[in-house]
């Protein structure tokens, strides 16, 4: 018998895990699957351009009206839609927050303020400092509740502040809630209720994220503001949403056991990597309240570029944030998912921190 020699680990030695994706560690829900399969024969018809079912299904599941909300083909679809309405000269966002805001401003030609979290204090958003940042000269802020990749969230208390501070100062204010249903208390948080009270508000919300479904590509934003629904309603291209994706939209907004079971895993699966990993001295933990949790690297000379290509071996994809204003190539990013990936992950990471 050949002896054979030892190699190194390979990525096709694992299974491949995004860490990076910031989705429901639980994967598509079975009511999609099934609501798929069942329907395939109607993508033979033209989907409604109206979306009565699917807009109604999200009205319900997001505690509005009807005729507040507004469907998109993703949310970066949607984020550039209001960017291309509001077209505003001046733009205000968080640093450190989603790349897709300051990358759609940048698109539709906008100077854009930032807004430092200091770090010094993990990145929380103190509201009564920002709102002494603003004036007359911004059209738009752009905030994420929770935020991308801090993981930290404000109160809808603070955000009503906000809406109060942007409408005397004539300042559109959206609230990125792609993330808000991994928060554990998340219907006391959502802003969707202030959106009857202050019409220079929107809240983005997406199915991507909580249901894992990015590739039906479904968003949507709740809103009370007629001049702007007419603008949305005529720069909208109708038929932006497929058939299947609006069908599977339905079932899964429907999905009870789905859903909770997801808000418990996550829970659970937050709280035991956060406690596994705090005691190690060589990172910095910022306590996360989303599904994913910002890392910073304190070991010399250790980078995020070599922790990922680390986890890479075993298949594990983190997120890399040296692209991030207001971050570094000391930092990086990942989520939550199942038990048993989580504990090689934490393993893997721990090998090299």
């Amino acid at each position: 018998m050949t002896k054979q020699s030892k190699s190194p680990l390979r990525i096709d030695q694992y299974e491949t895990v995004l860490y990076d994706a910031n989705l429901n560690p639980l994967g598509i829900p079975v009511s999609v699957k099934q609501s798929l399969a069942n329907n395939i024969s109607s993508i033979i018809k033209y989907p409604d351009i109206y979306y009565a079912n699917l807009r109604t299904a999200l009205a319900d599941y997001a505690g509005t009206e009807l005729s507040s909300i507004y469907i998109g083909n993703g949310s970066p679809d949607l984020l550039r839609l209001f960017a291309d309405i509001l077209h505003p000269k001046k733009a205000m966002v968080l640093s450190p927050s989603s790349t897709e805001y300051e990358k759609v401003l940048r698109i539709c030609g906008s100077e854009i303020s930032f807004y430092d979290l200091p770090e010094e204090r993990d990145f929380e958003l103190f509201v009564p400092e920002l709102i002494e940042s603003l004036d007359a000269s911004l059209d738009l802020l752009i905030i994420g509740n929770p935020n991308n990749p801090t993981s930290k969230r404000i109160t809808r208390d603070e955000v009503e502040k906000l809406c109060e501070a942007c409408s005397s100062l004539n300042i559109f204010l959206i609230v990125d809630e792609m993330y808000v249903e991994f928060l554990d208390d998340y219907k006391d948080v959502t802003a969707v209720p202030l959106t009857d009270r202050w019409p220079n508000l929107a809240v983005l919300r997406s199915l991507s994220k909580f249901f894992a479904v990015p590739g039906l590509r479904i968003a949507y934003a709740v809103m009370n503001n007629e001049g702007i629904a007419k603008l949305i309603d005529a720069a909208t291209t109708r038929n932006n949403i497929a058939t299947l994706s609006a069908i599977a939209g339905i079932e899964m907004l429907k999905d009870e056991a789905y859903i909770e079971n997801s808000r418990s895993t996550v829970h659970t699966e937050r709280s035991l990597v956060y406690l596994a990993m705090k005691p190690c001295r060589t990172i910095k933990l910022y306590k996360p309240e989303a599904n994913f949790m910002l890392v910073r690297l304190l070991k010399d000379g250790l980078t995020s570029s070599q922790v990922a290509e680390h986890c890479s071996k075993r298949g594990i994809m983190i997120r890399k944030c040296d692209d991030i204003r207001g971050l570094s190539n000391q930092y990086i990013r990942f989520c939550f998912m199942n038990p048993k990936q989580n504990d090689l992950m934490v393993n893997t990471l721990l090998e090299i921190v």
